[in-house]
């Protein structure tokens, strides 16, 4: 694989890691949700005034842009709750993704996106389990990186997880999603729209069978 080539462009938007966290457990991945390139983007996380950021940006052509280094905290998770915790921020390294939301993500974008987390899960020792998208947790605040992004590309590389359908009982769905890492206190049907968005993207209708099979097999190999 070849060197990562990343650029500098230093944020003001950080601070230290909490509650004693020395090194990210967690990847967490975002989209821009602006037009014209990753530029403008950056340029919103390196500004003070907005009191946002994050660890990398990445432009549809593969370009890697580093705005806080990895061992401080960025500000890119808000509120989020993920595994019993409710800073994300200091538990993670926070990727934007230059997209408008609608768009697909270019080939060289991923590539370079894969790139990347090879390199920073086998630094830290980051699990596939522990690359999540913002809407997991933030489920109903936030839907990025959205129903386009293919979560299955990087599982099939050992960069995230992709669940097995398995037979349960739908009652148990929402303990099987808090065991994994949902641990939002929203209603189940905003949680099960977050679960949906990440690995039955445009599925519709109640809970049904195949929701709770799969959130039991994750509960199972990929307890949070």
């Amino acid at each position: 694989m070849s060197p990562l080539i990343i650029r500098d462009c230093p944020s003001p938007n950080h601070g230290p890691r909490k509650g004693g966290v020395a090194a990210p457990d967690l990847i967490l991945i975002h989209y821009t949700a602006m037009q014209g390139g990753p530029n403008p983007a950056i340029k919103r996380l390196c500004d003070p005034e907005t009191e946002v950021s994050c660890h990398y940006v990445i432009g549809e052509s593969g370009d890697i842009t580093r705005l806080v280094p990895d061992d401080r905290r960025a500000w890119h998770a808000g509120a989020g709750q993920w595994g019993g915790s409710d800073d994300v921020n200091s538990r993670s390294l926070g990727i934007e993704l230059s997209n408008d939301g609608h768009s697909p993500f270019p080939a060289p974008q991923m590539d370079a996106l894969e790139a990347l987390l090879h390199d920073r899960m086998a630094r830290y020792g980051i699990p596939p389990q522990g690359v999540i998208g913002h809407s997991d947790c933030a489920p109903g605040r936030k839907i990025d990186p959205g129903k386009r992004f293919d979560w299955q590309r990087l599982a099939r590389r050992g960069l995230a997880v992709w669940p097995r359908s398995v037979p349960a009982d739908p009652e148990a769905f929402r303990r099987h999603a808090r065991t994994f890492g949902y641990t939002s206190s929203v209603d189940n049907e905003t949680l099960l729209a977050a679960f949906r968005l990440r690995f039955r993207p445009g599925a519709q209708g109640p809970l049904d069978a195949t929701d709770a099979g799969l959130a039991a097999d994750l509960a199972h190999r990929f307890p949070a």
